[in-house]
């Protein structure tokens, strides 16, 4: 039986009863940023909570790399549709290195690479991983959605639903913690996704930050940006819901 994770809305924050639409200043802008992400972001789903307990079968944490590999190798989709969008040259230079990081260059290797050796380092084939051969339909039309929302939206809306990166580095410091307590079996060398993430989540959540604080110099593009890190969200928490229920069915071998 398949079971549905609920959680508590976080909703974003209408104008106070719909007469103040005086923007947050900078500093405020910035606190209901972090507020929204830390309340609503999926280091708090009940999948994530048993992985950090060392609750998951290994079946479970194939399940797992198997499906967010799909959302690993559209991460430098989604950020060269935001590429597109942005108008300076220092401002193309700047986000092409996240392209990089998980694209690799020529002489160094990339996320999409690291995380295909942990694949391995969990027991899965790497030609299975890269053809997504363990995809679940959920987690195809949440990455997707997420990719959409990128292409078809603002620059300004696209940067802002990246803002999860503000969370990423302590998920990241959380798994280099409890994997190799709780899951000794898998080798530390396919950990190295979560060392490199470290860093690279401090840098460019603060680096997008900045440009949304910049950008959102209006009431509305404020709360445009706050929708759109709340639909992120939405697609982590929905990436997770799928393989929760489906790892209650069956797992990969």
């Amino acid at each position: 039986m398949t079971t549905t994770v609920f959680r508590t809305a976080v909703p974003v924050p209408p104008h106070a009863n719909g007469t103040d639409d005086s923007p947050w200043d900078e500093e405020r802008l910035e606190a209901r940023l972090r507020e929204l992400a830390t309340a609503r972001y999926h280091d708090r789903h009940p999948f994530n909570q048993r992985m950090h307990r060392g609750a998951l079968s290994p079946g479970e944490l194939r399940l797992w790399v198997a499906n967010r590999f799909y959302y690993q190798c559209n991460i430098p989709v989604k950020d060269a549709y935001i590429l597109a969008k942005l108008q300076l040259p220092a401002q193309r230079r700047s986000w092409l290195r996240r392209i990089q990081d998980h694209d690799g260059t020529g002489d160094r290797e990339g996320g999409i690479e690291r995380w295909l050796r942990l694949g391995e380092a969990v027991g899965l084939d790497r030609r299975d991983l890269s053809a997504h051969r363990h995809l679940l339909p959920g987690v195809r039309l949440a990455v997707d959605g997420y990719v959409n929302f990128c292409r078809n939206n603002s620059a300004l809306e696209a940067v802002a639903s990246s803002l999860t990166e503000l969370c990423a580095p302590s998920i990241m410091l959380t798994r280099l913690e409890t994997f190799p307590l709780h899951y000794p079996w898998i080798d530390s060398g396919g950990l190295s996704y979560f060392h490199s993430r470290v860093p690279q989540g401090r840098r460019d959540g603060s680096e997008a930050l900045s440009w949304v604080k910049e950008w959102a110099v209006t009431r509305e593009q404020q709360d445009r940006a706050l929708a759109a890190l709340s639909f992120k969200c939405d697609v982590l928490w929905s990436l997770l819901d799928s393989v929760q229920g489906a790892a209650q069915q069956e797992t990969p071998r």
